[in-house]
């Protein structure tokens, strides 16, 4: 009968418990380095996941600015007061000055001065265009009618009129997320601080210049910018 394990098989056995916590080890070991491995292998693929949002963040950055340098004001339509559509490169090769009015401000009598410069510099190459906005005070209520009569009876206006727009925020027109997304002096780029903001835009169609509306258009300061516009042909 087979009592217990030979001589030869108790000392494999003696043996392999003798290599136990050895192999127990070993095994921890390899269980160690098999996890950082793993752990370094999501490591590297976490920093990838950063490296490639960033660089897509900057990719995405750099189109933007690029469409933002690529594009001009002519590349926009809007509608007239009266409703219909305008491509605004029928104004290439001039210079204009767009800027957003009211009737209810406190800066309304600059209409005058706006039909002023128009009516001085025309011959020269320049257009004004208003742009009705009812953002500021609730200082453009009225109707398109409204507005073209207003304008007519109280100023004189001759100068292109449209619809009414928004010029800040998600509603804003697309041609006022252009304006406001330049950089240009001597107001960088940004809100539109209140009704008359003046953007001058030269006969490319690129935005030279944006004064506050607290700058009349026959102020010194926006005649030399005009001027100047005007002498580059």
């Amino acid at each position: 009968m087979n009592g217990g394990p030979s001589g030869g098989q108790a000392g494999i056995m003696a043996e392999s418990i003798l290599k136990l916590p050895y192999k127990r080890a070993d095994m921890m070991r390899r269980m160690t380095k098999w996890t950082s491995v793993r752990t370094y292998s999501r490591l590297l693929a976490c920093m990838g996941l950063v490296a490639c949002s960033g660089w897509m963040a900057s990719a995405r950055a750099e189109d933007a600015a690029k469409d933002t340098e690529e594009k001009t004001v002519l590349d926009f339509s809007l509608k007239s007061l009266k409703g219909e559509d305008v491509e605004l490169k029928k104004y290439k090769d001039k210079v204009i000055v767009a800027v957003n009015v009211a009737s209810r401000c406190g800066y309304t009598p600059q209409y005058a001065d706006l039909e002023s410069l128009q009516k001085k510099y025309k011959d020269k190459g320049l257009v004004v265009l208003g742009f009705p906005c009812n953002q500021f005070g609730k200082q453009e209520p009225g109707t398109s009618e409204e507005i073209a009569e207003f304008c007519s009876s109280k100023y004189g206006v001759t100068f292109d009129m449209f619809e009414k727009v928004e010029v800040n925020g998600d509603g804003a027109c697309d041609l006022y997320k252009y304006l406001t997304s330049v950089d240009s002096e001597p107001v960088g780029k940004g809100k539109v601080s209140w009704n008359f903001e003046k953007f001058l835009i030269g006969r490319d169609g690129k935005v030279a210049a944006r004064f506050r509306p607290g700058t009349k258009p026959m102020d010194k300061d926006f005649i030399e910018v005009v001027e100047k516009l005007l002498a580059d042909k």
